[in-house]
Order: structure tokens, then C-alpha cells, then sequence
């Protein structure tokens, strides 16, 4: 079994008791450090190998935003915080994920199997056939702020509306553009994608089952709408 090196960057004590228990539940991880600021977590990073990083905002002397701008081969990095404002900055940074406190075993499950799927892919080699297939329709752009982000269709799971924004979930981080839900669903191609409750569109290749009014794309489960579900069905062949 893989063993995945991991560090805690949390100023509040129970906050790191609280992850490191969750830790103890997946056996693939090893917490190697357990930092009380931000300034621990850089020496640790400077002298380990660190795989994922749980990384708080809200920390005195330099927040987590700010000190992962300095990182520059950063680890998978997972934030954790009490503060969802600052979940664009967040994910501007490449976040693998966002965890809003209090979260649940569940949740941070989740979380970390995101970082360890993307730590498992082979590295992409330059002008590999899985390159040079991508082709002109494999993507769209999405603008967050200043940024413009190119999003290639195969690598997102689904789409969840999100108050002003629409939650965009992706197998390498999930982006957060200030998009109607229904702008976002007029960009994917409905060959690939559809709708299946009033704020979850799914990529249907990322299915990994259905269960009931449930279906479940690895861990994370997504209703079906009632008034979706027979043509969802139909769209399966079902």
C-alpha cells in the first residue's frame, strides 16, 4: 500500500487533533508534522517530502493564502478554514480542496481521495498521444477574477449551484466562477453532461453507480431530481 506523507498547518490545537484523528482512520496516511503556524509548516516543507498539506487560512503572522504563494513545488494542498470568503482566492491557487469547519469524516474522505487520485497519475509526457488527442471542443474557459482558466470537459465531475456562484468539481480542484447555473450548463455539451436536480449537473462518464434517487460519482453522492429522473433514465438507455 502507498503511503502518502502528510502535515497539519493549524493554529488551533483542537483543530489539528481533529484532522490527525480523521488521519488515523485512513491507514494510506502518515502525518509527519503537526504545525502550529505557517512558519513551521515551511521548514517542514524545506526538509520533507510532503505529499499532502491540510493547510488553515486564518493563521497569525502569515495566513495559509499567503504562505502557499511562497511554496514553490507545493504538495497536494487541502485547505481547511471557518471562513467559506475565502474559497475563490483558495482555488486560485490550485487548491486540491476546500474543507469549510466544521466538516465530517465523510467530507475530508473525499478530500483526500481527490489529492491521492491526482498523486497517482503518471506524469504527462510532452507530446504523448493523450496530448496531442485533446482537440479543439474538449474544453472551455471559465474567468474567475483576473484569471481565465482553460477546463478540459473530461476532467470534470459535475456542476452544483452555489448561491451566486456555481461550484464547478474537477478531478484536480474545483473552481468557483461567478456564473449562473444555468450560464455553466449552456457551456458543457449535452452529449456529455446532463441535468439531474435543479442544482447538480454530472458528467455522465463519471458515474460510478446509482443507487435509488442517488447516484454516486466516487464517494460523493448527488440527488436526482424527481422531475429530472426519467430522462435522466432515458438518457442511460435504462
Amino acid at each position: 500500500m502507498t503511503r502518502y506523507r502528510c502535515v497539519i498547518a493549524d493554529d488551533e490545537p483542537i483543530a489539528r487533533e481533529i484532522i490527525e484523528g480523521y488521519c488515523k482512520h485512513l491507514p494510506q496516511l502518515e502525518v509527519v508534522a503537526s504545525c502550529a503556524n505557517a512558519l513551521e509548516a515551511k521548514a517542514v516543507l524545506e526538509k520533507e517530502e510532503v505529499d499532502i498539506l491540510f493547510l488553515d487560512i486564518n493563521m497569525p503572522v502569515l495566513d495559509g493564502i499567503a504562505f502557499l504563494k511562497t511554496v514553490k513545488e507545493p504538495p497536494q494542498v487541502i485547505f481547511t478554514t471557518a471562513y467559506k470568503e475565502y474559497a475563490v482566492n483558495a482555488f486560485d491557487l490550485a487548491a486540491c480542496d476546500y474543507l469549510l469547519k466544521p466538516f465530517s469524516l465523510e467530507r475530508f474522505i473525499v478530500a483526500v481521495d481527490k489529492a491521492i487520485s491526482i498523486l497517482s497519475r503518471p506524469p504527462a509526457v510532452p507530446g504523448s498521444a493523450a496530448i496531442a488527442d485533446i482537440k479543439e471542443g474538449d474544453y472551455t474557459f471559465v474567468r474567475i477574477d483576473s484569471k481565465i482558466f482553460k477546463v478540459q470537459y473530461d476532467d470534470i465531475l459535475y456542476a452544483e449551484a452555489s448561491g451566486n456562484y456555481t461550484k464547478i468539481v474537477m478531478m484536480q480542484q474545483t473552481l468557483l466562477p461567478a456564473m449562473t447555473f444555468t450560464a455553466v450548463e449552456q457551456q458543457l455539451p449535452t452529449n456529455r453532461f446532463i441535468r439531474v436536480h435543479r442544482s447538480f449537473i454530472i458528467n455522465k462518464a463519471a458515474i460510478s453507480h446509482i443507487e435509488g434517487n442517488r447516484i454516486f460519482i466516487g464517494r460523493t453522492e448527488i440527488p436526482i431530481g424527481s422531475n429530472y429522473k426519467e430522462t435522466f433514465l432515458k438518457e442511460l438507455g435504462l
